[in-house]
């Protein structure tokens, strides 16, 4: 079972709350963090990108920018304000995106439930990644991008959360990019009910988020090793996330591009690619059902339909992403290992075909491949095999915010 227990959130000030939210720090670069917190000393850019204060060409990942990223923190708590609740609560946050409304729980889950598998994952973690995360955690004493997660859905705790979203919202803003967010702090009448529906919950699943929740696991034991007293009830034995039901959620596709062809001719590769897919032109340039890719080659489009059946493959083999890889880009492009390629790059369905097309045109890639989405089935059912997807198989939105629902531990 899940312990899924509620938390004293760190919260800016309601008339501020616009200004202090920020999107997570992963999806946007040093220089987009620049843009986008120019004229707001507000946003949590200024923690979560730290070096976009600093001297150019500054260490991203060095002793300043961590300490620079703690000093804001602090200076923010103090200037928007941000305060921490009194009392530990649960939380409801919404997103409406496009007219699709996506509501989860914010709490905190235990560390030990990641640590022993209840909260499952599906996607392998890089050291780096996990030692920024790690080390943003210590430094800062808190946790400030919540863990996504995702769960089959409960129509007990859908219920509790309708009935909370009747009172007024502790935060509503549209953001910049048209995303409505909303959130309401949750009565503590509550609290017991929704501990209790969590405890009937088998498993949760990681959805966005894994270098944060290996992050914080790391952060728990450096924090317990050097505590004497350790209990296993402090706040670091916990760590931020939001958990949507799975009916609610999206998932868009991540696109392939391959900057060339690998000494072959478009004619050729079409040829080749035609022994595992059924090859024909087409005006469409995304897949309509599982099973099909289109690819952008020449300045147009293809519709590739796979020949093979995948009775009997494994749920991390049967994706369109491994057949497209087992059967098109590692035999004939020669990306063997997309995680390492430097020939490959992924594009977040967010962004649109057109995205694709622009790449090729301009030259600066040769192909591009448009793939249908993974599903939320797959995904689960990939981590009930303790399977890991292949890298840039899914891409979540809308995007939760940073900086409105703080941890600190």
């Amino acid at each position: 079972m899940a312990h899924v227990l509620p938390f004293p959130a760190t919260v800016p000030a309601r008339d501020v709350a616009e200004l202090v939210s920020a999107p997570p720090y992963d999806v946007v670069n040093a220089e987009e963090a620049t843009v986008l917190a120019d004229g707001n000393p507000l946003s949590f850019l200024r923690v979560s990108r730290p070096e976009i204060e600093l001297p150019p060409g500054t260490d991203a990942h060095g002793d300043i920018a961590y300490a620079k990223g703690a000093a804001n923190y602090e200076r923010l708590k103090a200037t928007a304000p941000m305060v921490r609740d009194a009392e530990p609560h649960y939380y409801i946050y919404s997103l409406v995106m496009n007219g699709h409304r996506q509501t989860g729980v914010v709490a905190t889950p235990a560390v030990d439930d990641y640590d022993n598998g209840v909260i499952k994952k599906h996607e392998k973690t890089r050291q780096d990644k996990e030692d920024d995360r790690t080390r943003h955690i210590l430094t800062l004493s808190s946790q400030t991008g919540p863990v996504f997660l995702t769960y089959p859905d409960n129509g007990r705790l859908l219920g509790i959360a309708d009935t909370v979203m009747t009172a007024e919202p502790l935060f509503d803003f549209v953001a910049p990019d048209g995303i409505a967010h909303t959130i309401w702090r949750v009565p503590l009448d509550y609290s017991a009910a929704i501990q209790s529906l969590f405890e009937t919950v088998p498993a949760l699943y990681i959805a966005d988020g894994h270098h944060r929740a290996a992050g914080a696991s790391r952060a728990r034991a450096k924090r317990r090793d050097a505590n004497p007293g350790h209990t296993g009830h402090e706040e670091y034995n916990r760590f931020l996330c939001v958990i949507f039901p799975s009916s609610q959620l999206r998932i868009l596709p991540y696109n392939r591009v391959i900057e060339d062809l690998n000494g072959r001719a478009p004619e050729q590769l079409i040829a080749q690619i035609g022994t595992t897919f059924n090859v024909c032109p087409c005006t469409e340039a995304a897949p309509s059902s599982p099973g099909n890719v289109c690819m952008y080659l020449g300045g147009r489009w293809y519709a590739m339909a796979y020949k093979g059946t995948t009775d009997g493959l494994s749920p991390v083999d049967s994706l369109d992403v491994s057949l497209l890889q087992a059967n098109v880009l590692a035999p004939l492009l020669g990306i063997d290992d997309p995680r390492t390629s430097c020939r490959i790059d992924f594009v977040g369905g967010i962004r649109g075909t057109a995205e694709l097309e622009k790449r090729v045109d301009s030259g600066e890639m040769a192909v591009a491949f448009s793939m249908f989405p993974t599903t939320v089935e797959q995904l689960m059912a990939i981590s009930d095999a303790d399977q890991i997807m292949p890298p840039k198989s899914t891409w979540f939105e809308p995007k939760l915010r940073d900086g409105l629902l703080a941890h600190d531990i």
